[in-house]
C-alpha cells in the first residue's frame, strides 16, 4: 500500500508543475494587457506582506554576521596601523624631549657666556660628569683639568653665581667642593652697607647657614648675599652666593639665625665655568 501511494504522488507532481506554469503565464498575460492590474497588484501586496518578515529576519542575522566577518578581516590591519601610530608618537616625543634638553643646555652655556661678575677673568667651561652628595660631603667631578688650565683653589660658577671651588685636579678632570658641603665657608656681604658674614655649607639639606649677623639686624627674604672680596679672600668680590630664606633671633641670642638658598640649582648643574683666578698670596 505504501508503494501505491508513492506512485500516485509522483504522478501528481508533473500536473502540479503544469498548473503552476499555466497560472504564471496567465498572470503575466493579464499584467501585460492591463486587464487585471488590480488583481495582480493585490497578489504582489500579499506576496510582499508574506515575505517581508522572512526578509527582515534574514537581514537581522546576515547583517551582523557580515559586519563581524568584515571586522575580523580588518582587525589585523587596524592593529598594525595602531602600532605604527604609537611608534611614530613615541619617536616624535623622543625628538621633542631631545630638542628640549638641547635648548636647556644651550641656555646654560649662553648664561655662562654672560657672567657680569666674571668680567675680565678668563674662564674654562666644563661639564659635570660625577656627583657625590651626602650628609658629610657635596662634591662634583668635571671633565676639565690641568691640561685646560684648571688649578686647585679656582672658583667654580654657574650662570647664576657661585657653585664651589676646585679642591683636586688631574690632567683631564677635577673635583669641586660645592658651597653646600659642610666644609665650605664663603665670606659674604649683605644689606645696603655691605656688612660682612660667613656662609657655611649645611650639608644634605642644600641650604647655607649664615653666621656672624648681629641679633635684630634688619633683613628680608630673597635678599642676595655676594662674595665679600676681602684681601686674601678665596673668591673675587661680587659673585652671588645665596638668597635669604629665613631669619630669627631670641633675647639670649648672640647672633641672628639666618639660612639661605644657593643661587645656583646644584641638583640640576650640568655646565659650569672655572674662573682662572687664584687668591692673592
Amino acid at each position: 500500500m505504501a508503494r501505491t501511494r508513492r506512485t500516485r504522488r509522483n504522478r501528481g507532481t508533473p500536473l502540479t508543475i503544469v498548473l503552476l506554469v499555466l497560472a504564471s503565464i496567465s498572470i503575466i498575460t493579464l499584467d501585460y494587457r492591463g486587464d487585471a492590474h488590480g488583481v495582480i497588484s493585490g497578489i504582489k501586496r500579499v506576496a510582499h506582506d508574506a515575505f517581508s518578515p522572512v526578509q527582515s529576519g534574514v537581514d537581522a542575522v546576515v547583517h551582523p554576521l557580515g559586519s563581524f566577518l568584515a571586522g575580523a578581516v580588518n582587525a589585523g590591519a587596524i592593529q598594525q596601523q595602531n602600532a605604527r601610530l604609537r611608534a611614530e608618537i613615541e619617536r616624535l616625543q623622543g625628538q621633542a624631549a631631545a630638542h628640549q634638553d638641547e635648548a636647556v643646555r644651550l641656555r646654560a652655556l649662553e648664561e655662562l657666556d654672560r657672567l657680569p661678575f666674571a668680567a675680565g677673568i678668563p674662564t674654562v667651561t666644563g661639564q659635570v660628569i660625577g656627583l657625590n652628595s651626602s650628609d658629610f660631603a657635596s662634591t662634583v667631578t668635571l671633565d676639565v683639568g690641568t691640561s685646560s688650565g684648571v688649578a686647585i683653589g679656582m672658583p667654580v660658577v654657574g650662570g647664576a653665581g657661585l657653585a664651589g671651588q676646585v679642591i683636586d685636579v688631574w690632567s683631564d678632570g677635577c673635583t669641586v667642593r660645592m658651597v653646600t658641603d659642610p666644609r665650605s665657608a664663603v665670606g659674604v656681604r649683605y644689606g645696603p652697607q655691605g656688612a660682612l658674614a660667613l656662609a657655611q655649607g649645611g650639608g644634605s639639606d642644600q641650604l647655607l647657614d649664615i653666621a656672624y649677623i648681629a641679633p635684630g639686624t634688619s633683613m628680608h627674604r630673597g635678599e642676595v648675599l655676594t662674595t665679600s672680596g676681602l684681601q686674601q679672600a678665596r673668591y673675587p668680590a661680587g659673585i652671588p652666593v645665596g638668597t635669604v630664606t629665613s631669619f630669627s633671633s631670641s633675647a639670649s641670642s648672640t647672633q641672628e639665625s639666618v639660612t639661605a638658598k644657593p643661587v645656583v640649582d646644584l641638583d640640576a648643574l650640568e655646565y659650569v665655568d672655572v674662573l682662572q683666578w687664584l687668591p692673592p698670596t
